[in-house]
């Protein structure tokens, strides 16, 4: 895995990747590596998409790679981040357009508690078709139920994943997100944000002393430092994002 990817989506291209393309990198539709001209990583960027149309018309799909790039999507991807065609389809760069396959689908929505699970696993299953939705609604082509591909009807895709499987993804990559933030691992945009406090003692520093009261810890700009242990925050950044409803209870 690319070093630049976060843990959290680690997490995630690691089991997306487990279905889509277990045997790896080189992956071609219907693991028909052997009718390619050379393995996937060792091509151009270009070189691979324009043998889209011979894999579409020899192997039934032009998706390739550890997550399964369609041609369409490598075009789009390219252009988006002016891409160098020269560069080889290498694993690293294979990880660092998926993550941005993800961030496109709003991974970083979800990971800031603004995008409900559900809504997330939809925007996955569009983009992978080997994951299904986790609640009923409108397909590509017909109404499906929780558990079937969004593709479901195509006649090439179906869902290789239980519902139950990604919503524990999600909640695993959640939280590890949530441990970073915790450790100051990962950047969060906050107005005022509070001090953390690491460690198995919570040693505040003495309040020195003043002629007049302190003013009440609401009123701007004072900071408030989280005495909460760092397994604390993220149970509570879990419950917030996850609240119990009373079917869960």
């Amino acid at each position: 895995m690319d070093r630049t990817i976060p843990p959290a989506a680690a997490l995630m291209l690691n089991d997306i990747a487990s279905y889509e393309a277990p045997k790896g990198y080189d992956t071609v539709y219907a693991n028909k590596m052997a009718q390619m001209p050379k393995p996937l990583t060792s091509m151009t960027l270009d070189a691979v998409i324009a043998d889209g149309p011979r894999r579409t018309k020899l192997f039934g799909s032009s998706a390739c790679g550890r997550y399964q790039f369609m041609t369409a999507t490598l075009q789009d991807l390219r252009k988006t981040l002016v891409l160098m065609g020269t560069d080889l389809f290498t694993p690293d760069l294979q990880d660092r357009l998926a993550l941005q396959l993800l961030k496109r689908r709003g991974y970083d929505k979800f990971m800031a508690g603004k995008m409900t699970l559900t809504a997330f696993g939809l925007a996955i299953a569009q983009e992978w078709a080997s994951f299904p939705v986790l609640a009923p609604c409108k397909g590509a082509s017909r109404q499906i139920v929780r558990g079937q591909s969004y593709y479901a009807g195509d006649g090439l895709n179906k869902a290789l994943v239980k519902p139950e499987a990604v919503e524990a993804m999600l909640r695993n990559a959640f939280a590890t997100n949530s441990l970073d933030v915790a450790l100051g691992n990962v950047a969060v945009n906050t107005p005022n944000p509070a001090p953390i406090v690491i460690g198995p003692k919570l040693d505040l520093p003495p309040t020195p002393a003043a002629p007049t009261p302190s003013p009440p810890t609401t009123s701007p700009g004072v900071a408030v430092v989280d005495t909460r242990n760092i397994f604390q925050r993220i149970a509570d950044r879990l419950r917030t994002a996850f609240p119990i409803t009373q079917k869960d209870a």
